[in-house]
C-alpha cells in the first residue's frame, strides 16, 4: 500500500495575475507502514502536498501512485482512495458537526454503506484506539476539551480503517500534556494497527521521537529525506531556511565542541541522556 509521487508539480492560480508554483518536482515513496514527518516553514508546501496524498488537489503535471495505481488515471475511484487515505486537518474540531461523539464517529462508515450495527462497532473500536473515554461517547463533541476534540475527529477517520493516516500538525493549540497524550496514542495506533502515519509537524522535537523518517520541504521542493539522525546533522543548513534541530541536537554538539566524547546524531532526551552517561562513565 505505498504511496509514490514522480515529478509532481502543483500551481495555485494558473494562468492568472495571483499564479504560484507551490510544489516543484515532488519525487517521493512511502512504503506501507512507515511513520513519516513532515516538516518545513510556513508556506514551504506542506500542507499542499499532503492534500495531493487522498485527492483533494489534483497535481498540475506529474504522477501519483497509491497502491501502484495512477490515481490521475481515468476511472480511477477517488472514493475508493480516500477510504483507505484518511486525513485529519489542522483544528480537526473544525470537522465534528453531528449531536453527539458516536454519531460523528459513525459518519464515515455509514458513507461507506455500512449497517447501523457496522457503524456502531467501528466507532467503538476507534473510540477506544484513541483512548477516549466511554462516559463521552453521548456527549456533544462542542462540550468536549481540545484534545478530547482532537481523539474524537481522529476517530471519526479511524472508524472508515484507512490504511494511511495523514495528519496536519494534529497537536496545534494543545498544551504540552495534551499534545504528548495525541502523539503518543498516535504512535500507538501506529503499532497497533499497521498503518502507515505522516505526520505535519512544526516541532522538531516531536518528528525526532515519533518518525521513521523526514521529509523537509522548502520553497515547495524536498531539501532532505532521510531518517531523522541525517536530517539533523545539517542542522546548519536547516537554520538557514528557518528551520532548526531538536535541543538536544544544539547540546551534544556544544558538549563535543568542549571536549567531551559524546555521539551528536542523538536526537532525543532519552538518547542523550544515555550517551552523556556513557561518556561521562567512559
Amino acid at each position: 500500500m505505498s504511496i509514490k509521487l514522480e515529478h509532481l508539480n502543483y500551481v495555485y492560480s494558473q494562468g492568472t495575475a495571483y499564479e504560484k508554483k507551490a510544489l516543484n518536482d515532488i519525487c517521493i515513496e512511502i512504503p506501507h507502514g512507515e511513520f513519516v514527518g513532515i516538516i518545513g516553514h510556513t508556506g514551504s508546501g506542506k500542507s499542499t502536498l499532503i492534500q495531493h496524498l487522498n485527492g483533494l488537489i489534483r497535481a498540475t503535471s506529474g504522477e501519483l501512485y497509491y497502491n501502484g495505481e495512477n490515481i490521475y488515471r481515468e476511472g480511477y475511484s477517488m472514493r475508493g482512495l480516500r477510504n483507505e487515505v484518511g486525513l485529519v486537518f489542522q483544528y480537526p474540531e473544525h470537522q465534528l458537526f453531528e449531536i453527539d461523539v458516536m454519531t460523528d464517529v459513525c459518519f464515515g462508515p455509514k458513507n461507506q454503506g455500512l449497517t447501523a450495527e457496522q457503524c456502531k462497532e467501528r466507532a467503538l473500536e476507534a473510540l477506544r484506539l484513541v483512548g477516549l473515554k466511554e462516559k463521552y461517547y453521548n456527549v456533544s463533541p462542542f462540550e468536549l476539551s481540545g484534545g478530547q476534540k482532537r481523539r474524537a475527529a481522529i476517530a471519526g477517520v479511524l472508524a472508515m480503517r484507512p490504511k494511511v493516516l495523514v495528519l496536519d500538525e494534529p497537536t496545534a493549540g494543545l498544551d504540552p500534556k495534551g499534545r504528548d497524550d495525541i502523539l503518543d496514542q498516535i504512535a500507538y495506533l501506529h503499532r497497533e494497527s499497521d498503518i502507515t502515519v505522516i505526520l505535519v509537524s512544526h516541532s522538531m522535537e516531536d518528528v525526532a521521537k515519533y518518525a521513521d523518517r523526514l521529509i523537509v520541504m522548502n520553497r515547495g521542493a524536498v531539501m532532505y529525506n532521510d531518517e531523522p539522525k541525517r536530517v539533523f546533522e545539517h542542522y546548519q543548513e536547516l537554520e538557514k531556511v528557518g528551520l532548526a534541530a531538536p535541543q538536544v541536537t544544539y547540546i551534544m554538539h556544544d558538549l563535543a565542541g568542549r571536549g567531551i566524547p559524546v555521539r551528536t546524531d542523538v536526537t532525543t532526551v532519552a538518547e542523550a541522556a544515555d550517551e552523556i552517561l556513557r561518556a561521562v562513565g567512559s
